[in-house]
């Protein structure tokens, strides 16, 4: 086999994290629906409680009162990124930050697209807190995507490119 062939067949290998990050994303939400109500609050720690909201728009609810339209812009984005990293990982060989961030990133984009595609918004209810101020509520996708995000920046700012020979 090739070496190109063999180098796609590992990047491709690393989809393992995004299917995990997929089926914990969806198994967690589904978890919190069937216990809670909508805006329900479970304190689990001083600084953080599990509380079931619903966001139809984006980052920090951004767009959620647009009128519906953002529901699939967002899920075209969702769907051109997702095909974006898969090619990103069929060309270049990367780093495991590289590989580990772009999967992080897949699983979570593909975990908020499958919300946004079946129930019209997505599940959150992540809920940290403090001092009477709730930063938003967000999911497990949200945190993969973040996570990835951050393994992407670790891998520009500290990881040397190999000259070109």
């Amino acid at each position: 086999m090739p070496k190109r062939g063999r180098l796609q067949w590992c990047q491709l290998a690393w989809l393992w994290l995004s299917l995990v990050v997929v089926v914990a994303d969806q198994w967690s939400k589904v978890a919190v629906e069937q216990a809670l109500h909508l805006y329900e609050r479970v304190e689990v720690l001083p600084f953080f409680n599990i509380t079931l909201a619903y966001n139809s728009g984006a980052a920090f609810s951004f767009l959620a009162e647009a009128g519906g339209w953002q529901r699939w812009f967002f899920a075209v984005i969702a769907l051109f990124a997702s095909v974006f990293i898969v090619s990103w990982l069929l060309r270049k060989q990367e780093n495991r930050y590289v590989l580990v961030g772009l999967t992080l990133v897949l699983g979570g984009a593909l975990g908020n697209l499958w919300d946004r595609l079946t129930l019209g918004h997505v599940v959150d209810f992540l809920d940290f807190h403090w001092a009477g101020w709730h930063f938003p509520a967000f999911n497990i996708a949200d945190t993969a995507i973040t996570l990835g995000v951050a393994c992407l920046i670790v891998d520009m700012l500290f990881t040397k490119e190999a000259p070109h020979e």
